[in-house]
């Protein structure tokens, strides 16, 4: 039996996710908001979700500079919580069908193990730096934009059998509304579950 969603919604996990998501934002002005009545703000998410009236907020737009020009939208931090939550409970099901050389957003991996091994790579190839080696660097434009959404809900539902934890995953990844979107996109700076799955 898949107790997923009972998981993700424990006060403990969410006691833990809001632990996690807080680092490094303590002196932003909304999460010192959330966390002055942090209790009863876990507490009325946790009852929510657990009565089923649960629905995702709004987002806020905002650009950033990182270096180029980006358009953020940012969902409320108890969103961002229930985020991390869900990521929590998630992750493992979906990490283990991910390849090896995925790096970005998994447990023990990341940017300075992907360059490790890309140089093991490029020392295969070249034959200790002797042939030649091609490399190519590319960045997908306004990726998340282009997951289409329909695709994303079909690969996550040959993973997650709990009725209740697909209701909170469509929930979250329907949440998003703007003009500026195609009917299918995801919004990006969210907790990726599921990027390596697309």
């Amino acid at each position: 039996m898949d107790d997923s969603f009972l998981k993700i919604i424990s006060l403990e996990n969410l006691f833990l996710a809001w632990k996690e998501f807080r680092r490094g934002k303590r002196k932003k002005i909304d999460v010192q908001i959330f966390e002055r009545n942090l209790e009863d703000n876990l507490f009325a998410l946790h009852q929510k979700l657990a009565d089923g009236i649960y629905q995702h907020g709004n987002y806020t737009s905002f650009y950033i500079t990182d270096p180029k020009r980006r358009k953020i939208h940012k969902a409320c931090v108890r969103d961002r919580v229930l985020h991390h939550a869900v990521y929590r409970i998630l992750y493992p099901i979906f990490d283990k069908s991910f390849i090896y050389d995925s790096y970005s957003c998994r447990l023990k991996k990341g940017t300075y193990k992907a360059i490790d091994r890309l140089e093991i790579f490029v020392r295969k190839i070249s034959k200790n730096y002797f042939g030649k080696c091609f490399v190519l660097k590319c960045d997908i434009k306004k990726f998340f934009a282009s997951v289409d959404q329909g695709i994303l809900l079909k690969i996550i539902e040959g993973k997650i059998f709990d009725p209740e934890t697909l209701w909170l995953v469509r929930e979250i990844i329907e949440s998003f509304n703007s003009r500026e979107r195609e009917s299918t996109c995801l919004p990006a700076g969210r907790k990726p579950v599921c990027r390596s799955a697309t």
